[in-house]
C-alpha cells in the first residue's frame, strides 16, 4: 500500500514552493495570534534548513510518509517537537497541495516564456542575415509565391507569441491562492488569507472552497498551452527535416544537432529535428492524459488528483527541452542560398504577380486568372519562364497588355510588388521586422 499511494518520487520536486508556501502560512499563523512569534522564528529556520538539505541530495525521503509535504513536515516535527506539530494549523494537505501547484505551474510559464523569447529573438536574428534571400513559400507543399527568407521566420515569431500570449492569460487564472481553504469547508480559525496570498505574490484568492480542492482546470490549460508550442516546433522541424534533404537542399543543419548512420557512411540525419517532432506525441498523450484524468470526478478532493503531477511535469519538461534545442539550431543553421537561387524560377512563383498585374489595368479577378493559367500552360509547354514569353502570346491573350508586363514577371520582380502591410515583400517585411525588434530588443 505505501509503495501503491507513495508520490515522493515525481512530488519532490515541488520541495521548494512547499517550503515558501509554509514559511508563509506560518508567518500569518503568527500574525493572527495562532502560533507565537517564536515558534515562527523556529519553523521558518526548520524548513529553510530542510530545503537545503533537499536541495543537496542529503535529505532522506521516505515512501512511507506518502508525499513531499509530508515528508517535509515529519522532518520538522522530528526537529522541533509540539512547535513542528503546529505549522498545520488551518491548512489542510488539499489546499497545500493546490498552492504548491500554483506557485511551480506560475514559475514554469516564466520559464517557458523566457524560452519562447529567446527562440523568437533567434528567428529575428537570422532576418538581418539572410536580409536579401528570396524563398519560395508554398500551399499544399506546391510552390506558391516569392517571399522575403524574413518574412518567413518572422512568420514564427508570430506563433510563439501567440503561445507567449495564451500562456499569460493562463498565468492570470494559475495566479489565485487556494491557501486556508483548508480540507474541503474553510475554517473557524481567525486566518488572514489575503496576507498569505501577498506575500506569495498571488493577485487574488479563490473564493470557494469546494471548487479549490477539486479545480486542476489550471493544469489543464497549462499543459493545453505547451501543447500548442510542442505543435508549433513540430511544424518547425518537420518543415526543416524536408528543406534539409537532398531533394529541397535549401538547408544544412548544424552537425552538433545531427547524427550519423550505424551502416551508410555518408548520412547525416536530422536526429534532433525528429525527436522534436516525435516528443509533441508525448505532449499531446500529457494532455489527453489530465482531461482523462478529471472527467467525470465528484467534488470535491478525490484521490486521483494526485495523479495529475506526472504528466505536467512531463510537459513540461519535455516543451523544455525542445525550446533548448530549438534556439541554437535556428540560429546556426545555413540557407544553401545559391540552390535556392538556381531553382526559383522553377514553378510560375511570378503567376500570380501577373494576374495582378492585368486586375490593376481593369480585367476581372476571375478574367485574369483564366487567362493566366493559360499562360502558364503555353509557359509549361515550351519550358519556359513566363518572362520568356514573347510578347505577342501576351497580346494574344490579351489585346491590352503591353510590354510593362515584364515589369511584374520574373521574381524579384513579383517580390518587390508585395507591398500590403504584413505580405511578403521587402517593405512589409521591414516593417516587420522594425515591429519585432522593438518588441524583442526595445
Amino acid at each position: 500500500m505505501d509503495a501503491f499511494t507513495q508520490s515522493v518520487r515525481f512530488d519532490r520536486r515541488l520541495f521548494a514552493v512547499d517550503v515558501r508556501a509554509s514559511i508563509a502560512h506560518a508567518k500569518m499563523l503568527s500574525a493572527v495570534g495562532l502560533i507565537s512569534n517564536e515558534d515562527y522564528d523556529a519553523i521558518a529556520a526548520g524548513l529553510a534548513e530542510i530545503e537545503r538539505e533537499v536541495a543537496a541530495g542529503t535529505f532522506p525521503l521516505s515512501i512511507e510518509r506518502e508525499d513531499i509535504h509530508m515528508n517535509i513536515e515529519a522532518a520538522l516535527i522530528h526537529r522541533l517537537g509540539d512547535v513542528g506539530r503546529k505549522l498545520h494549523t488551518a491548512r489542510s494537505r488539499n489546499d497545500q497541495v493546490a498552492t504548491d501547484m500554483r506557485l511551480w505551474t506560475r514559475d514554469a510559464i516564466d520559464t517557458a516564456d523566457t524560452a519562447l523569447a529567446g527562440l523568437q529573438r533567434a528567428f529575428l536574428g537570422r532576418c538581418e542575415r539572410d536580409a536579401a534571400v528570396i524563398l519560395p513559400a508554398y500551399t499544399h507543399l506546391q510552390r506558391a509565391q516569392p517571399v522575403m527568407a524574413p518574412h518567413y521566420y518572422l512568420a514564427y515569431c508570430e506563433k510563439f507569441q501567440r503561445d507567449r500570449d495564451r500562456l499569460a492569460d493562463c498565468r492570470r487564472r494559475v495566479n489565485v491562492s487556494p491557501l486556508g481553504m483548508a480540507a474541503v469547508a474553510g475554517t473557524s480559525l481567525p486566518i488572514d488569507r489575503e496576507m498569505t496570498a501577498a506575500q506569495l505574490g498571488f493577485e487574488g484568492i479563490a473564493e470557494n472552497s469546494l471548487d479549490v480542492s477539486s479545480d486542476r482546470d489550471f493544469l489543464v490549460e497549462f499543459v493545453f498551452c505547451l501543447t500548442l508550442i510542442a505543435e508549433h516546433l513540430s511544424g518547425w522541424a518537420e518543415e526543416w527535416i524536408l528543406w534539409s534533404t537532398t531533394e529541397f537542399g535549401f538547408l544544412t543543419l548544424p552537425q552538433a544537432f545531427c547524427t550519423g548512420s550505424s551502416i551508410m557512411p555518408q548520412k547525416v540525419n536530422p536526429d534532433c529535428l525528429e525527436l522534436i517532432r516525435g516528443k509533441t506525441a508525448r505532449v499531446l498523450g500529457d494532455l489527453t492524459a489530465l482531461l482523462t484524468l478529471i472527467k467525470g470526478l465528484p467534488l470535491a478532493y478525490n484521490r486521483d488528483l494526485q495523479e495529475d503531477k506526472p504528466p505536467v511535469f512531463d510537459a513540461f519538461d519535455t516543451v523544455s527541452a525542445c525550446l533548448e534545442m530549438a534556439a541554437p539550431m535556428v540560429a546556426e543553421a545555413e540557407l544553401q542560398t545559391d540552390v535556392i537561387s538556381e531553382r526559383l524560377d522553377r514553378g510560375y512563383l511570378d503567376a500570380t504577380s501577373l494576374m495582378e498585374h492585368l486586375i490593376a489595368k481593369g480585367t476581372p479577378q476571375r478574367t485574369a486568372h483564366h487567362l493566366v493559367g493559360a499562360l502558364v500552360a503555353k509557359a509549361k509547354e515550351k519550358n519556359q519562364r513566363l518572362a520568356d514569353l514573347p510578347l505577342s502570346v501576351f497580346q494574344e491573350a490579351d489585346a491590352g497588355i503591353d510590354s510593362s508586363v515584364y515589369e511584374w514577371l520574373g521574381v524579384e520582380n513579383a517580390v518587390q510588388k508585395l507591398d500590403s502591410r504584413g505580405g511578403g515583400g521587402p517593405d512589409a517585411v521591414a516593417q516587420q521586422g522594425r515591429r519585432w525588434r522593438e518588441r524583442l530588443e526595445g
